[in-house]
C-alpha cells in the first residue's frame, strides 16, 4: 500500500491504530470494493486516480473513470455499493 499526501498518511495511521480492535482485513477489503473498478469493455481491472476520472465535454460533469489500458478507450461509470 503506498500512502502519498498527508491525507493518505493520515487515514493510514488511523487505520493501523484501529488494526487491534477490529478486522484490518475487512477494511482493506470494503477499501478495494470501493476504489477498485474494472472496464467492461477489456476486462482490466484498476484502482481509481484522479488521472483517470473523464468528464463531459459539453458541460463539465463527472462521467466516470478512463480504463488506462491504451488501447481501450472505455469510460468505467462510478457505481456506490448499495
Amino acid at each position: 500500500m503506498f500512502v502519498r499526501n498527508r491525507a493518505g498518511i493520515g487515514a493510514f495511521n488511523r487505520l493501523v491504530e484501529r488494526a487491534e480492535t477490529e478486522d484490518i482485513w475487512e477494511e482493506l477489503a470494503k477499501l478495494g470494493r470501493r476504489y477498485r473498478r474494472q472496464c467492461p469493455k477489456c476486462g482490466r481491472s484498476f484502482w481509481v486516480e484522479k488521472k483517470l476520472i473523464k468528464t463531459s465535454d459539453l458541460d463539465g460533469s463527472f462521467r466516470g473513470f478512463r480504463c488506462p489500458e491504451n488501447d481501450c478507450r472505455a469510460i468505467v461509470k462510478w457505481e456506490e455499493e448499495s
